[in-house]
């Protein structure tokens, strides 16, 4: 029996993409990765999730990660599809694997409907078992989890180096706010990786029209 776990990091962010990973692994190899301490990414710290993240990758059969850029975000937000844009990148995720069973973890509130999303678009027959906090409670999905953190977490690095200190490019982080304003303030617009349609990005790029109403 083949399973693979398929988890996602930064659907809540304003800066950067969304990462859907997914890891397979034979089902008599769980086990090692519990052994692991393979667990949430959320109940982690960075450095244990890098260190994990390599661990994981020595046991599994097989990972892949799917990129999703902000651009396709704000497009799917505009058609009130977001999480048919999460199920189809889960779905592609799958397709690659090929698994017997895939376990997914629901962004909907109905993970059955969340399930019947992802398989729409499969390629292959597989079982999917979708359901809310699968990254907590199957390591599988956790394991998934820590792939994905830690791939959306190089690629908020690699803005840092880019364009310096964007914070941790979610809404809730002071640094990351401020590094939007400022950029709006310079540049006239939202920098082409963040995502124009979240409210906190909304707001600011509102508030610049208005200040240059004011002005005029």
């Amino acid at each position: 029996m083949i399973v693979a776990g398929i988890d996602e990091a930064g659907r809540g962010s304003v800066l950067g993409p969304m990462v859907v990973a997914g890891v397979k692994i034979k089902k008599s190899k769980l086990k090692q990765l519990k052994s692991l301490g393979v667990k949430d990414s959320k109940k982690l710290t960075r450095k244990n999730r890098e260190r994990l993240y390599g661990e994981i990758l020595m046991i599994v059969d097989d990972y892949y990660m799917h990129v999703v850029k902000p651009a396709d975000i704000d497009h799917s937000v505009a058609a009130r599809a977001l999480n048919s844009l999460e199920a189809a990148a889960m779905a592609a995720v799958i397709n690659r694997l090929k698994p017997n069973v895939a376990y997914v973890d629901s962004c909907d509130v109905n993970p059955a409907r969340f399930r019947k999303a992802v398989l729409s678009t499969l390629e292959c027959k597989v079982r999917v078992d979708s359901r809310h906090h699968a990254d907590s409670e199957n390591v599988i999905v956790s394991a998934a989890s820590i792939l994905a953190k830690v791939r959306r977490d190089r690629e908020i690095a690699k803005l840092h180096q880019k364009v310096g200190n964007v914070g941790s490019g979610y809404p809730s982080d002071k640094k990351t706010m401020a590094f939007v304003n400022r950029w709006i303030r310079v540049h006239k617009r939202a920098p082409r990786f963040a995502r124009s349609s979240w409210k906190p990005v909304k707001r600011l790029l509102n508030g610049y029209a208005q200040r240059k109403l004011l002005d005029f």
